[in-house]
């Protein structure tokens, strides 16, 4: 399926925030449905839209303070007794300091917890110890569980109504806060684990997800204007991931190329180059991303034009394969 697209990012829709959103929706939801959970981990200042939420509903609403476990392990109490937890903190501590919980307490169990981590990839800007960029193979490593980064903000918003029917674990990776809406056309249908084709081309493909498929875009944008037609695949979902959208790309352009704000190793395009190695299918292929370091501090767009993820280093490189 193809969706109308938007080329001028700032004018036509400006930025949207993904961390709103969620919540706006979980408020929504938890108006009628008092099974909805929202747990946090130091995570609910005054005035924040979490500090409403606790407000509104006192009884549906737990801070856990500095405890990313125990929210996970609570989470998944509740869930094994009917609720419906959604847990939201800072991506690198639930990914990372609360693995052993999301490993055993949710995937082991199988429970239908929503887990939301913000400051996704380097967004926070806040150095190595604040980056989140092993979440995607960590997750996709751990059995039952999925793993979602959504293009931008409305799109998150289409994710939490389609978590209210998904009845497995999953971990969902939002940015620190407002980023480019991808799409002009929000009347578009979203599956988890289905690809959604945001741009048509038979030139070659880019694969990204989270906010790897806005820089795309942007690069689509710009080699259109000379003549060369790419297709963009926004692969929100990375586990379970979407095998026949990667396989007819591969065999309709013949050049892949994943862009990712996720180390390179284990996140997205590992996940694409396994679906086309087991396939048995050739192509021109590349893993934009970070490289296997703790990577550099800096603002999130100097640090995409730095590892040469940003709309320009994603053309550099597939002008390279042309």
């Amino acid at each position: 399926m193809s969706e109308k697209s938007t080329w001028d990012f700032g004018t036509m829709l400006g930025m949207g925030s993904a961390r709103d959103i969620f919540m706006h929706k979980i408020m929504e939801i938890a108006e009628t449905n008092k099974n909805i959970m929202y747990i946090t981990a130091d995570g609910s200042p005054a005035g924040s839209m979490q500090d409403k939420f606790r407000k509104k509903f006192p009884d549906q609403f737990i801070e856990v303070g500095i405890a990313e476990a125990n929210a996970i392990g609570i989470a998944s109490g509740l869930a094994l007794n009917g609720k419906r937890p959604y847990v939201n903190t800072f991506g690198p501590f639930l990914s990372l300091r609360a693995t052993d919980q999301i490993n055993l307490d949710l995937a082991y169990n199988e429970v239908p917890v929503c887990v939301i981590g913000t400051h996704g990839g380097v967004t926070s800007g806040g150095g190595p110890t604040h980056y989140t960029l092993s979440d995607f193979g960590i997750m996709r490593a751990i059995p039952s569980m999925t793993m979602i980064a959504p293009a931008d903000a409305n799109q998150c918003g289409k994710l939490i109504d389609a978590t209210l029917t998904y009845n497995k674990p999953m971990f969902v990776r939002v940015a620190r806060g407002e980023e480019p809406l991808v799409y002009e056309n929000q009347d578009y249908e979203y599956v988890i684990g289905k690809a959604i084709t945001a741009k048509e081309g038979d030139d070659a493909t880019l694969i990204g997800a989270g906010i790897g498929v806005h820089n795309a875009m942007m690069a689509a944008k710009a080699l259109q204007a000379e003549g060369i037609n790419v297709r963009v695949i926004d692969m929100h979902t990375l586990k379970p991931i979407d095998a026949e959208a990667i396989v007819n790309a591969v065999k309709q352009t013949g050049i892949v190329i994943t862009v990712e704000d996720h180390n390179i190793i284990s996140g997205l395009g590992d996940a694409v180059a396994a679906v086309i190695a087991e396939n048995g299918i050739g192509c021109k292929f590349k893993k934009l991303g970070l490289p296997d370091e703790f990577a550099a501090l800096g603002t999130p767009e100097e640090l995409y034009e730095y590892y040469g993820f940003d709309a320009a280093g994603i053309i550099k490189t597939l002008k390279g394969f042309m």
